[in-house]
C-alpha cells in the first residue's frame, strides 16, 4: 500500500463517518475505496465493517443528548446482537450474489418508508395509536431485519433503521436519529468481534480508515442536532435513494 492508497483510505474514513451519523451509508465510501487499493471484495467489505465502528461510537457520543432513558434501549440491544450475529455468519458462509441483487430494493423501500412517512402513518397509525405490545413487538421486528442486514452488509443501514424506527416511535427525527446511531454502534461491535475472530480482516486498511470514522462521526453527530427536521429528512432520503440506485447499478452491471 503506497502514499496515495493511504491517503484514499483516510478520505474516505472522515467521509463515511459524517455520512453515518447524517444519513447512514457511509460504508459505500470507505468500501468501494479498498477495493480501489487491491482489496478483494469479501475482504474488502469485512474489513470495511471493522473499520467503521470507531466512527459509529463517535456518533453516539455527539448525539447522546438526545437518546432516550436507557431502560427504552436496553431491550433493543440483545435483539441487535443476536440479528447482527446472523447477519456475518450469514455472509461468512453463503454466496453474495443473491442477496446483493435484493439489497438495493431493501434500500430503496426504507428510503421510500421515510420519504412517505406521514401518509404511511395514516393508514397503518400513527405511534402513539399503537397499543404498547403491538408498537414494542414493530419496534423488535424492525430492529432485528436491520441488524441482520448490517451483520451482511450494513450499507445504508443508518436509512433502513430511521425509516422504519420512524414510522413506529413517536419521536422527533433527530431522537430517532440518536437511536440509530447507538444501535450502529452495537452493529459494528458485533460485527467487529465477529469478524476479528473468523473474517479476513486486513488490519493495515482498518488502522488508517478507523480513526478517520472517529473524527467525522462525532462531527456528524453535531452537525444533525443543528439541522432542521425537514432538512434532515430531506438529506436522509436524497442520499438513500442515491444509496439504493448505485447499489443496484452494481449489482446489474
Amino acid at each position: 500500500m503506497d502514499l496515495s492508497d493511504a491517503a484514499l483510505l483516510l478520505a474516505a474514513g472522515l467521509a463515511a463517518g459524517t455520512v453515518n451519523a447524517v444519513a447512514g451509508g457511509g460504508s459505500l465510501i470507505t468500501f468501494p475505496a479498498m477495493i480501489a487499493v487491491g482489496l478483494p471484495p469479501v475482504p474488502a467489505n469485512v474489513s470495511n465493517s471493522v473499520a467503521v465502528f470507531p466512527g459509529y461510537v463517535a456518533s453516539v457520543a455527539g448525539s447522546r443528548r438526545d437518546l432516550p432513558r436507557r431502560r427504552a434501549l436496553a431491550t433493543l440491544v440483545p435483539t441487535t446482537i443476536v440479528g447482527t450475529v446472523a447477519g456475518a455468519l450469514l455472509l461468512l458462509a453463503t454466496p453474495a450474489r443473491a442477496f446483493e441483487l435484493v439489497v438495493p430494493f431493501l434500500v430503496l423501500a426504507a428510503t421510500a418508508v421515510l420519504a412517505f412517512q406521514d401518509p404511511l402513518r395514516r393508514l397503518v397509525g400513527h405511534p402513539r395509536d399503537l397499543s404498547p405490545r403491538r408498537r414494542t413487538v414493530t419496534v423488535q421486528a424492525m430492529v432485528a431485519l436491520g441488524a441482520v442486514y448490517g451483520g451482511y452488509f450494513g450499507a445504508a443501514l443508518g436509512v433502513m433503521l430511521v425509516a422504519g424506527l420512524a414510522l413506529v416511535l413517536d419521536a422527533t427525527l433527530a431522537r430517532v436519529s440518536a437511536i440509530k446511531n447507538l444501535l450502529s454502534a452495537v452493529v459494528g461491535l458485533t460485527t467487529l468481534v465477529v469478524f476479528a475472530l473468523l473474517g479476513p480482516v486486513n488490519w493495515a486498511a482498518v488502522a488508517l480508515v478507523a480513526p478517520a470514522t472517529l473524527i467525522g462521526g462525532y462531527a456528524g453527530a453535531r452537525l444533525v442536532r443543528r439541522l432542521p427536521p425537514v432538512v434532515l429528512k430531506t438529506l436522509i432520503v436524497v442520499f438513500g435513494t442515491v444509496i439504493g440506485l448505485y447499489l443496484m447499478w452494481r449489482a446489474l452491471r
